[in-house]
């Protein structure tokens, strides 16, 4: 049996996929309808939102394709050492609560550029932040639209390189389309029912998976290390630390998953889309138990 032949029908997943996309921009239309008559509106959504709301917008970003295929992929070829990659994008949000989430509330602007160029020269902070903002958001593009271009095409039965391309590219309009329509406002309930759907998602296929082994996490454990064995590879899915010898790579790497999951862009933002600095701290709060919960 074929791989594409394992993805079902690709009509019948085109066309989950044309009711996920036609429902969502019903909701961004619906709750964006006569709210943007302000930039505060379309930036911030108008600082509308509670802590409980804001906080399912933030695991919805974070869990996208970048780091959900990302982090399931690392697993899958190293096991064990593929988990520390979530350990420390949850860590993150720890920073992100305890030093980042109120003093960036508090400031009461649009970006973080805005909050930099506060206190400091204005010209040189604004063009290092939009500089550093251009090439983290581009490299994360990258993962993403790939990821999810790749996916799509998987589903839909695409295996030519310029389909796959065609596809990513239109799944890249689609997301600027979202924001376009909808601003901070509409993204924001996207996000909340990306949260919901990835998390019952994740619980569904967990449960499966396990049953499959009579909740036999051993088993499960076992199977893992048969099928890995028999692709021909050496790794020792369940040996800790075998890829990170090296203390320096390993806090090396510690730093780099906490502070740069922390100051994300497009999380960072999600900050001014609540009304106060407590709202903030509930936010990343509720965001770090549905990231946990997920994992």
């Amino acid at each position: 049996m074929s791989l594409l032949e394992t993805m079902g029908n690709p009509v019948f997943n085109i066309a989950i996929f044309a009711g996920f996309v036609v429902i969502t921009m019903f909701v961004v239309i619906r709750v964006t309808r006569g709210g943007k008559k302000k930039a505060s509106d379309f930036y911030t959504g108008g600082a509308q939102f509670d802590g409980r709301q804001n906080g399912f917008a933030i695991a919805g970003d974070y869990l996208s394709a970048a780091s959900f295929l990302g982090i399931v992929g690392a697993v899958a070829l190293y096991g064990y050492d593929g988990l520390l990659y979530s350990v420390g994008f949850l860590v993150a949000w720890l920073v992100a609560l305890l030093l980042v989430a109120e003093p960036l509330r508090n400031t009461g602007k649009y970006t973080m550029a805005d909050v930099l160029s506060f206190r400091m020269r204005q010209k040189p902070v604004r063009l290092a932040a939009a500089i550093s903002t251009l090439a983290v958001s581009f490299f994360y593009l990258l993962a993403q639209m790939a990821g999810a271009g790749g996916l799509v095409s998987l589903l839909l039965g695409i295996s030519s390189v310029w389909g796959q391309n065609l596809i990513i590219a239109l799944v890249g309009l689609l997301m600027v389309g979202y924001v376009l329509i909808g601003g901070m406002k509409g993204t924001t309930w996207v996000q909340m029912i990306k949260a919901v759907l990835l998390i019952l998602g994740a619980g569904i296929m967990t449960i499966w998976v396990l049953a499959m082994v009579g909740f036999n996490m051993s088993e499960l454990l076992g199977k893992a290390m048969e099928t890995t064995a028999a692709q021909g590879s050496e790794v020792n899915l369940l040996a800790p630390m075998e890829r990170y010898k090296d203390p320096v790579a390993l806090v090396s790497m510690g730093i780099a998953l906490v502070l740069g999951a922390s100051g994300l862009p497009h999380v960072l933002m999600r900050f001014y889309t609540v009304p106060t600095a407590k709202e903030a701290r509930r936010s990343v709060t509720w965001a770090i138990g549905l990231i946990g919960a997920f994992y």
